[in-house]
């Protein structure tokens, strides 16, 4: 599993061309979900986006994504970088990598064969797979396997050292195939001519009446050819995640390494099990984060920044010493610059803090520009919307909004500006003026005196 949200390597172009075939046409029925298994996220990005930025990390020729039902949705989900063959009906692993064949038919190179639902597959593991298959026994597939702590009733790989004797499925095996703890993850990789030509040798003579992919290992081995596997050290990288448990599980995982990964490059996470990451969140050095702090996709946050306990953040870029929270929330958009601070109960939303602005407390400021040294007064409102269109708001440098203001967008307050509290402000400021708007106040001596003695009568006279 990818402990960081960036690439793990650098784009590199494999020794010989190479295609990604990522089976997805699994229907997810465990998952009990209207949306496709492999677009549930995890830190914030679908599963199979996950896998398709660990594979482009190779740099494909090309890749495919084998769906049954939900090719709709995985356009919608915008998997532009992969073509998408469908399988139906659906008779197995075997007969569902044949599906990318026609979108394969030019390519002369080596496939990769992934699973959308196993979507932590490194890099690094597939260009071991890679390697191994171009060494100098040349073997004709070679398999990703793994030793996880409960074998349980995956199928097992039968070999010595890295050469492969056999394949076996948990319920085929004898009680000495089972000790073996070498497991099967599906994951293989063989050149095309290969792949192809030994999937049109896979019968469907078991149980289930299916063409299953594995079976192209031992059809192999009984041409006499060479097959290999290749170990991860690691069993949650080649984790299949099935249903919402599964899913909570890999979710967990993830936080626990980016957590870590936070923590040992340079960041203090106060209660780090409460500290929920996104997949590209970007932390710098000597920040602290407090408890129950929650990244969504977007965010960037620079050295020497403090985020109080409570606080949502997403889409937002934080500059050096920034202090955001408690409990407030950076909506997309929110531009911090560095030394300005947002307060407890503060939203931002698509709108820019200069350097030392601050709005400590009670305040929404959306679609606004807020120059630096500008202090934004408890319950101050950008009043952006008119229910058709967004506005926006420009407040100069070193101005000062009073408590409880309404800035009713278009509107330009000018710098060192002040709106006195509880102004309700829908014409421009000028630089180093004084706006206040507000109804005239109207005394009545005695009034409330009267009122109080009349109702304390009425209510008396309702009792008796």
């Amino acid at each position: 599993m990818t402990q960081t949200p960036p690439d793990p390597m650098p784009h590199q172009s494999p020794a010989h061309p190479l295609a990604i075939v990522i089976l997805a046409a699994g229907k997810g029925t465990r998952m009990k979900s209207d949306l496709h298994k492999v677009l549930h996220p995890i830190a914030g990005r679908p599963m199979l986006h996950h896998l398709l930025a660990s594979a482009a990390v190779l740099n494909p020729a090309q890749a495919v994504v084998v769906v049954g039902s939900g090719r709709d949705q995985l356009e919608r989900a915008g998997c532009a970088t992969a073509q998408i063959a469908v399988q139906d009906p659906q008779h197995g692993t075997g007969h569902a990598v044949q599906q990318a064949q026609a979108l394969l038919q030019d390519f002369a190179g080596d496939v990769l064969v992934l699973y959308g639902d196993v979507p932590f597959v490194r890099p690094e593991t597939m260009r071991a797979m890679l390697d191994r298959l171009h060494a100098a026994d040349a073997p004709a597939v070679v398999v990703l396997g793994f030793v996880p702590d409960d074998a349980l009733a995956y199928g097992r790989v039968i070999a010595s050292g890295d050469q492969i004797h056999k394949m076996v499925e948990f319920k085929d095996a004898s009680p000495a195939e089972r000790d073996c703890g070498l497991c099967n993850s599906g994951l293989l990789a063989a050149r095309a001519d290969d792949l192809f030509a030994l999937l049109a040798r896979v019968g469907n003579a078991n149980a289930q009446a299916e063409y299953y992919l594995p079976d192209i290992v031992n059809i192999a081995l009984g041409d006499g050819r060479t097959c290999a596997v290749v170990v991860t050290a690691d069993a949650d990288e080649v984790a299949g995640i099935n249903s919402r448990a599964e899913l909570a599980q890999a979710e967990a995982r993830w936080q626990d390494r980016r957590r870590a990964a936070a923590m040992a490059d340079g960041a203090t996470l106060v209660a780090p099990e409460t500290v929920w990451f996104a997949w590209d969140t970007v932390v710098g050095r000597d920040v602290t984060i407090e408890q129950n702090v929650v990244f969504g996709p977007g965010v960037t946050v620079a050295d020497h920044v403090t985020i109080h306990a409570f606080s949502h953040l997403e889409g937002a870029r934080l500059g050096t010493g920034v202090s955001v929270g408690p409990f407030a929330r950076l909506r997309p958009g929110a531009d911090l610059a560095a030394g300005s601070r947002v307060g407890n109960f503060v939203e931002v939303k698509n709108a820019r803090l200069g350097e030392g602005a601050k709005a400590n407390h009670l305040t929404y400021l959306g679609d606004a520009d807020v120059g630096a040294g500008a202090n934004i007064g408890a319950g101050t409102i950008t009043c952006n919307y008119d229910g058709y269109f967004k506005y926006r708001t420009v407040i100069g440098e070193r101005a000062f909004i009073g408590s409880n203001s309404s800035l009713i967008a278009p509107v330009r307050i000018g710098a060192d500006a002040i709106v006195a509290a509880g102004s309700a402000v829908s014409r421009d400021v000028s630089d180093g003026e004084l706006r206040l708007v507000r109804a005239e106040q109207l005394v009545k001596p005695g009034w409330a005196d009267r009122f109080h003695d009349a109702m304390k009568k009425k209510k008396a006279e309702k009792r008796s």
